[in-house]
């Protein structure tokens, strides 16, 4: 691991802990070159997912690409970020247990929005917009019928 202020690559591990979701190892390092002291978080990838776009083009499954898109739908939402990295890694293990190498981009949009559903409701329409490809305002008011209608539904 480099040192991000010296870009030693001589840099110690000082402590290892599993995070609070057990999802990582938290890493204390320092780098004895420069005395930089930094965390890193390291993540056990069980395989290597393919993304299958619209177009067709297969592209290597992005775990920070997932998390954005997530955290852009969640912007100045009142969410924790402990339950947003919960949601992220729950997709994840989600489409690594599938057992399949290659996954559609539709099948990981409609994850994520099952997810959001379930999170926050104004996110659930952001991502939404997107995903689906709003071109008409009434695009908005269908989601917003069929969020209410599963409300009620649940009561």
């Amino acid at each position: 691991m480099r040192c991000p202020f010296c870009t030693s690559s001589a840099t110690q591990v000082k402590d290892s802990r599993p995070t609070e979701d057990n999802t990582s190892i938290r890493r204390r390092r320092i780098c004895p070159d420069c005395g930089g002291r930094f965390t890193t978080f390291e993540r056990v990838q069980l395989r290597e997912l393919m993304v299958q776009k619209k177009s067709g083009r297969l592209v290597p499954f992005d775990r920070d690409k997932l998390a954005n898109s997530v955290n852009v739908a969640l912007r100045k939402r009142d969410v924790d970020m402990e339950r947003i990295e919960r949601l992220v890694s729950g997709i994840v293990r989600q489409l690594e247990s599938s057992g399949e190498p290659q996954i559609d981009s539709d099948q990981i949009g409609h994850l994520v929005m099952e997810a959001l559903k379930g999170l926050d409701a104004v996110a659930y329409v952001r991502f939404a917009s997107v995903y689906r490809d709003f071109t008409e305002a009434s695009d908005f008011q269908d989601v917003l019928t069929e969020l209410s209608d599963a409300g009620s539904a649940e009561e």
